[in-house]
């Protein structure tokens, strides 16, 4: 684990104190290797930003997702990378922009499980202003599409994750809920 408590402590110091929940999904033993695949380093966490450009906010789209679904952008630091550092690089791969962070909106526990086996994942979601930038994002690999939309638009990209049987996706979905009711 490589999110020291003192990197959460210095955040909150600069951007207030996030308010904390908890959420439980079962997941297939497939999705539960995925998870477990993406956890280089023992990583157990991502960033998640609502990025906000004027009335809007920034989403991508991964080549895995079906028509219609986007959400906030996230990743995962680096070890030895602070949050800031972790963040501008994630930002300028994901969204191609330069953003800055306002306030600390969420931290979160997720539980994935699959009968006996399970993995404990955490979002730090933070809510940040646009700055300048081009949307010409770097990770081709991983992101398909970068766009801009109305916050009720994350309705319609929540029914869309509900719909499948993908826990993560469920996850992404109650996360949105959750940060919609303290942001907007």
């Amino acid at each position: 684990m490589y999110v020291t408590d003192e990197m959460i402590r210095r955040m909150v110091a600069l951007y207030g104190v996030p308010d904390e929940v908890s959420f439980a999904f079962d997941v297939t033993e497939r999705e539960l290797k995925r998870i477990r695949s993406s956890q280089k380093h023992g990583r157990n966490h991502d960033v998640t930003m609502y990025i906000r450009k004027d009335d809007q906010l920034l989403v991508i789209a991964k080549h895995s997702y079906p028509p219609g679904l986007y959400r906030a952008p996230s990743g995962g630091l680096q070890p030895g990378e602070n949050f800031h550092d972790g963040i501008n690089r994630e930002v300028a791969e994901e969204v191609g922009c330069e953003i800055k962070l306002d306030r600390f909106v969420l931290r979160t526990s997720a539980t994935f499980a699959h009968q006996n086996d399970s993995i404990t994942w955490r979002s730090f979601v933070f809510a940040a202003d646009f700055v300048r930038g081009d949307f010409q994002f770097t990770d081709r690999r991983e992101i398909r599409e970068v766009r801009l939309v109305a916050w009720d638009e994350f309705d319609t990209f929540g029914r869309i994750m509900r719909r499948t049987d993908i826990g993560g996706l469920h996850y992404r979905a109650a996360l949105h809920e959750v940060v919609r009711k303290l942001i907007r």
